[in-house]
């Protein structure tokens, strides 16, 4: 443990969870759209098991690097394409995603979630666990792989993963609450599980898209969207101002 004390050991600690946190979001976003599927006294609780699903996840594979080194190994080769177990977990997960951000953003155009027997029908609490499943296995792989990748020690790398998932499992409420408070906010997050399905299949076929990018491109749609949204209540407080002056002169 002297090893954790030193400054590059704390500084490849804050490194790698900042960028946890930042793989994670993805993760939260998605895990958060899925809960609201949910009965609202069932949400918190898919939400916080759906985390706590992914921190089980990401600390086992943590343990099992040597494994999952392994699927880098190809599967098989045609012409110059080699196919490896990681690129075919990408690419299902990538086509998984894109479907069902595909399926979330056609119910939110055609206005079926205000049909409560659709609703019911889509969202049993077991068969949304079983979706957050299957996507944090897609999210830990992509996030261990990235923490291999940038440090040696396993211990740095699991406190790492506790600390920013803990954040996450702190943040995800306030984040889902934002999120399905402001439904243009909900498309726009929809969106970007829609591009990052895109990039994950892509990677698969071993095209790599800078991931730097593609985060700088939701930063600053984020930012965008949240200056619309305070236009939008500066415009809202002027009208009921305005209506108010109108109500006071007609009395």
């Amino acid at each position: 443990m002297e090893s954790l004390l030193t400054f590059d050991a704390l500084l490849s600690l804050v490194s790698l969870t900042l960028m946890e946190i930042v793989l994670g979001i993805d993760n939260i976003i998605f895990i958060s759209i899925l809960c609201n599927r949910l009965p609202e006294n069932q949400q918190d609780k898919a939400r916080r098991l759906g985390l706590m699903l992914a921190l089980v996840m990401r600390v086992a594979l943590l343990f099992a690097v040597t494994w999952l080194v392994g699927l880098t190994s190809p599967l098989f080769t045609v012409f110059d394409f080699s196919l490896t177990s990681r690129d075919l977990i990408l690419m299902l997960g990538g086509l998984f995603l894109i479907y069902k951000s595909t399926t979330e953003i056609h119910q939110k155009l055609e206005g079926e979630e205000e049909d409560e027997g659709t609703k019911k029908k889509l969202s049993t609490f077991g068969a949304v666990l079983v979706q957050i499943v299957l996507l944090d296995i897609v999210f830990s792989f992509d996030s261990i792989l990235t923490a291999v990748g940038l440090v040696d020690n396993i211990w740095i790398m699991i406190i790492a993963v506790v600390i920013s998932l803990g954040i996450m499992l702190v943040a995800s409420k306030s984040i889902s609450d934002f999120i399905h408070k402001h439904p243009t906010v909900k498309m726009l997050a929809l969106s970007f599980l829609l591009l990052i399905g895109v990039l994950l299949f892509v990677e698969g076929f071993h095209v790599h898209v800078p991931k730097g990018y593609i985060y700088f491109a939701i930063f600053f749609s984020l930012v965008v969207e949240v200056l619309n949204l305070r236009m939008k209540k500066k415009k809202s407080i002027k009208s009921i101002e305005l209506k108010q002056r109108f109500d006071n002169g007609q009395d």
